[in-house]
């Protein structure tokens, strides 16, 4: 392809999970990586490595007051996302910010103001939007074969890897939410509760137990914590009808089971006049599916739709509104530990 027809893109963090996103946004043909930022010296040298035709710097500036650049990928602590998500609005740049898009519901109203006002994409990374058994879990929850949905619970647990700059809650719980509020189309939650403990690190709880409370009695329950002696990473969605399993680290991803109680009333002979309103509950105990599902690497699948949603003006899955779903849902358990 013209490279004239390329995306200018910088990415900003290069730690952890940000040589991920640089693979992938350097494997995608729409983008051009021109500049890649971080403080830490060993990070540039790692990319200079890698990528010796990739521009390094230590200085946002050298990514803001290049006209050049006009997105940018931000991998940074989650407590600089919200300064550094402005700046590169407000030069102008498109931006893709990995979770949590900010810390307050106040300052993703403030990063929505300044995109619109400049006509740019903001958009945040939740990755688990973009995987393909999420994906083939909401169609068959949108399908109405699951039945009436009655509650959602999730385990992503692990030893390790410890963080300091922010708790379990806001360093795991962000996925488990996202994928909740996908599924069930970003509902307003009526409350929201959590308790966690800090056992390693003083106020920085290492487990959290957090529930959600939605509109027509669905309750999801949510645990993160990396103080477990196993790795897990499985959400079980309970309907009326069916029963789904989705477990990221097995090879089945998804497993639909046709299981549940259905409540009959009592007729005939067996009627109890006393209690004339009585039931029976027969137990159903059918197959289960275990649908086979391409893969495709979610992050892949995320800087595909970020550069569809620039180039093309389409409507972000994991845009602001979402973004402040979640963020305001992490907020709101902060203020209401048990």
């Amino acid at each position: 392809m013209d490279d004239r027809l390329q995306i200018p893109a910088a990415q900003i963090g290069c730690g952890y999970w940000g040589p991920n996103l640089l693979r992938n946004l350097i494997a995608n043909k729409e983008c051009s990586i021109k500049t890649v930022v971080d403080i830490i010296q060993k990070r540039r040298e790692f990319v200079k490595e890698h990528y010796p035709y990739i521009e390094v710097a230590g200085d946002v500036k050298n990514v803001f007051n290049d006209e050049l650049i006009d997105a940018v990928v931000i991998a940074t602590p989650a407590e600089t996302h919200y300064g550094l998500a402005i700046a590169a609005l407000e030069a102008g740049k498109h931006i893709l910010v990995e979770k949590p898009m900010a810390m307050t519901v106040e300052e993703v109203d403030d990063i929505r103001n300044v995109s619109e006002k400049n006509g740019l994409v903001a958009m945040v990374g939740h990755t688990f939007i973009y995987n393909t058994a999420v994906r083939y879990l909401k169609k068959v929850i949108n399908s109405g074969e699951l039945g009436d949905i009655r509650y959602i619970y999730s385990q992503r647990l692990n030893l390790g890897r410890i963080r300091s700059d922010v708790n379990a809650l806001w360093n795991l719980a962000p996925h488990d939410i996202s994928i909740i509020q996908f599924l069930l189309d970003d509902p307003e939650p009526v409350f929201v509760t959590k308790h966690g403990m800090d056992y390693v690190q003083t106020e920085i709880d290492d487990v959290v137990f957090m529930n959600i409370f939605y509109p027509n009695k669905v309750i999801a329950h949510i645990h993160v914590s990396w103080l477990d002696p196993h790795k897990i990473r499985r959400m079980t969605v309970v309907g009326s009808q069916k029963m789904v399993v989705y477990d990221d680290i097995s090879d089945n991803k998804i497993a639909i089971y046709d299981k549940g109680i259905d409540r009959m009333a009592v007729l005939g002979e067996h009627m109890d006049f006393d209690n004339p309103t009585a039931f029976s509950f027969n137990h159903r105990s059918g197959d289960v599916l275990l649908p086979k599902i391409a893969w495709q690497e979610p992050l892949k699948v995320e800087i595909e739709h970020f550069v569809d949603c620039i180039q093309n003006g389409t409507k972000c899955l994991s845009g602001l509104e979402h973004a402040k779903k979640v963020v305001g849902i992490l907020s709101t358990a902060s203020k209401h530990d048990i």
